[in-house]
């Protein structure tokens, strides 16, 4: 059960181990109770998937996740049709003598449909139920998929021409998210509450660690958070992010690391940064730098 107050709520999600502000604990709080979706934009690897896997936790309900990518469609987001079982029921109604008086509806019916992350997210919504829908990384997806996801959001029903309209009962807790590619079309982010995750400050990245990685000693866990900080400073392709940091830290930890030092920096570096430009960038400026 989501807490209804913006206190209990900001205590919970510290209870579940996520560092929200307390600006993105009210965009939270205002999403639930009025029923409206929650778009999350910041940096990859900030904490904005995990905003929605959390209320999933919270609220005892199902997350429901719609990863977008160029090109999806409506019909892999929505719904399609099981052509094999389809035509199993063909074969089973001629070898019954009965093709000749069978009508679409004996195998454009319900039973026959499979149910994609949207739909399943409209139909889960019943007798109390709000699952939690995420819909990760818009940004990716073409605007023609935005453009109906408008219809979608205000609704929450979708008209199945073979079927007819099938509608929420309960608004599904909504989150949408994007890493800011490009940008989203101004009638979705209306629809929306909006809220920008941005890189924690580094004594609040510090407690992340603590929390995250407890066995790693507190000075590893400050020396990381600056060793962090520095590098996103830098013109690099892709700044680290919180889930980058925790990787590392729960590397040095494997490796029994007791300090940051250049060596250590040097072997590990692969962890924290994916690009090689990025790597060398780092290199040429000198490792020594992330130390101290």
């Amino acid at each position: 059960m989501i807490p209804t107050t913006i206190e209990a709520l900001g205590q919970t999600l510290d209870d579940q181990n996520y560092f929200a502000d307390e600006s993105l604990v009210v965009a939270i709080h205002l999403s639930v109770q009025l029923g409206r979706p929650l778009f999350l934009e910041g940096e990859a690897g900030v904490g904005k998937t995990e905003v929605a896997k959390v209320l999933a936790a919270i609220a005892g309900e199902s997350l429901i996740r719609l990863q977008c990518y160029e090109g999806l469609d409506v019909g892999q987001a929505l719904y399609e049709w099981d052509y094999a079982r389809q035509m199993m029921a063909i074969r089973l109604l001629e070898a019954r003598g009965e093709g000749a008086t069978a009508t679409p509806h004996d195998i454009m019916s319900r039973e026959y449909l499979i149910a994609r992350p949207l739909l399943q997210a409209i139909e889960s919504s019943v007798d109390g139920h709000r699952p939690v829908l995420l819909i990760d990384e818009l940004d990716r997806a073409d605007e023609e998929f935005e453009a109906f996801l408008l219809e979608l959001l205000s609704d929450f029903q979708v008209t199945i021409p073979e079927i007819g309209t099938i509608a929420a009962e309960e608004r599904p807790i909504v989150v949408l998210t994007s890493n800011r590619t490009r940008e989203i079309h101004d009638a979705l982010k209306r629809r929306c509450i909006y809220h920008w995750i941005d890189y924690p400050t580094p004594a609040r990245e510090a407690d992340i660690i603590k929390r995250k990685v407890p066995e790693l000693e507190n000075g590893l866990a400050v020396a990381i958070t600056r060793a962090m900080q520095q590098l996103r400073r830098m013109e690099l392709f892709k700044p680290p992010g919180v889930a980058e940091t925790l990787d590392w830290a729960e590397s040095l930890r494997l490796l029994g690391a007791g300090e940051l030092t250049v060596p250590t920096i040097e072997r590990t570096l692969g962890v924290v940064l994916k690009y090689k430009d990025d790597i060398d960038m780092v290199t040429e400026a000198g490792v020594d730098t992330l130390v101290g």
